[in-house]
């Protein structure tokens, strides 16, 4: 379906055509520097911010400290989702995911501006941690704006395919994160970017205001959405005032119908958030250790980098296939293939080898993006249109703060308190618990987004 306001054009299969392909790069665009800016902060948080907000602590403390300031952006995720969630199926998708992207560019070039901790003292750790907490809440919000939408515009037999483009940002985030600390580090010397080079990707995430001005003004919500509020229309105007009920939160509605899918869809994502954040976060202070790999910083975000441009066609094809084929399949066999790749992983990287480790991260991420691929499908067709936005996110912030706010901090204490293997089972624990979630949730790809579900 188009959500183009030409309607005398909306059945044109052409006009059709490039009315999703200005949907899905918008979407895309939105979502990758909306990704970027919180993938700056994982990448900073284990090369920069130990030295800069945590200069008193051992190096061991200082970044398990700086991976707890990490986490808070994800204590925020769920809270972003209820709160963008009960907007987003109240007023519309766009506006809803114009305002989360304004919080996001806000927040992140915020970060770039504020002082270290020899300036002001401890106020420094507590403004970051507050204004990663602002970016958990954006967060929070723009994922199911984005990929709704998305997939409530796309024609039902591609709505995989079109969902992958809001999913592409993660990876795509993670590139523009990784090259923009590989660019100012190249450009500038070590103690120049310890001191103010860092500081140079956040205050680009002004380019994010830009972008929500145009999704504000060249973009229209999507035809399910649109559906609805004329139908909740038409109901009012047919029932007389005194028989008028006031309308649950929608939150709180989906909370009461689908508390099982909820459940079951954030377990679903527990796999990609713990085995995701280790590969982009962790991975980098673990190579860059003499008790890991003792590899270069520049060396270990390229491995990162690479791997992560791989992850992109890997999520679209497993989109695509799931558009044919269904999602929980493709989503199962990558949840096990992440699981037993966790034990490839670090004897990988430990080589020392930049080839292996870039195999190392890229398994990895490949295998993930079977998952995550079809994901924004998935829970898409998991819940009604009335209370999608608050489903879908619930389902997917949740996950969020169980499996990746503390991921890079539990990986870093089972790995200096006992031994690297061990984050490898923590892996593929959290991979068996998601393959299991999938199971037990029901098969949607051939569900229509226009009926109760």
């Amino acid at each position: 379906m188009s959500i183009d306001s030409a309607a005398p054009l909306a059945s044109d299969p052409e006009h059709i055509r490039a009315s999703m392909r200005k949907v899905a790069i918008t979407a895309l665009a939105g979502t990758s520097i909306e990704w970027y800016d919180f993938f700056l902060y994982a990448t900073a948080a284990a090369l920069v911010f130990p030295t800069a907000f945590f200069p008193d602590s051992s190096p061991t403390i200082a970044l398990i400290l700086s991976f707890g300031t990490f986490s808070f952006g994800f204590i925020a995720r769920p809270l972003g989702g209820i709160l963008f969630g009960h907007f987003g199926d109240r007023i519309g998708r766009k506006r809803t995911l114009v305002t989360a992207l304004l919080l996001m560019g806000i927040a992140s070039t915020a970060i770039g501006l504020l002082p270290t901790f020899a300036t002001i003292g401890i106020a420094a750790p507590i403004l970051l941690s507050l204004l990663r907490f602002a970016q958990g809440l954006a967060i929070g919000g723009q994922w199911g704006g984005a990929m709704l939408l998305v997939t409530e515009s796309a024609p039902a037999d591609k709505r995989g395919y079109y969902g992958a483009y809001a999913q592409a940002g993660a990876p795509v985030g993670v590139i523009l994160a990784n090259l923009a600390f590989i660019i100012i580090s190249s450009l500038v010397s070590e103690e120049a970017f310890m001191d103010w080079g860092w500081r140079v990707p956040f205050l680009s995430s002004v380019l994010l205001i830009g972008i929500s001005m145009y999704v504000q003004l060249h973009m229209e919500d999507t035809e399910a959405f649109k559906e609805l509020q004329a139908l909740k229309a038409r109901q009012l105007a047919e029932t007389p005032h005194a028989q008028r009920v006031v309308r649950r939160s929608p939150v709180l509605e989906a909370l009461i119908r689908y508390p099982k899918r909820i459940a079951l869809a954030a377990g679903a994502f527990l796999s990609i958030q713990v085995t995701f954040y280790i590969l982009i976060g962790f991975v980098l202070a673990f190579g860059g250790d003499p008790e890991g790999a003792n590899m270069s910083r520049d060396s270990m975000l390229l491995a990162v980098l690479i791997a992560s441009a791989l992850q992109i066609p890997s999520q679209f094809f497993a989109a695509a296939y799931s558009d044919r084929m269904g999602r929980r399949g493709v989503f199962m066999l990558g949840a096990f293939l992440t699981g037993v790749w966790g034990f490839a992983l670090f004897p990988l990287i430990a080589t020392g080898s930049f080839l292996l480790v870039v195999v190392a991260v890229a398994g990895g991420l490949i295998f993930l993006g079977m998952m995550y691929g079809p994901q924004a499908a998935f829970f898409t067709e998991l819940f009604s249109t009335e209370v999608r936005y608050s489903g879908a996110s619930l389902g997917y912030q949740i996950g969020a703060i169980i499996g990746g706010a503390f991921a890079p901090t539990i990986a870093t204490i089972l790995w200096k308190e006992y031994d690297i293997m061990w984050v490898s089972v923590y892996i593929f624990i959290a991979s068996m618990l998601s393959l299991l979630c999938v199971l037990l949730l029901t098969e949607t790809y051939k569900s229509s987004l226009s009926e109760s579900v």
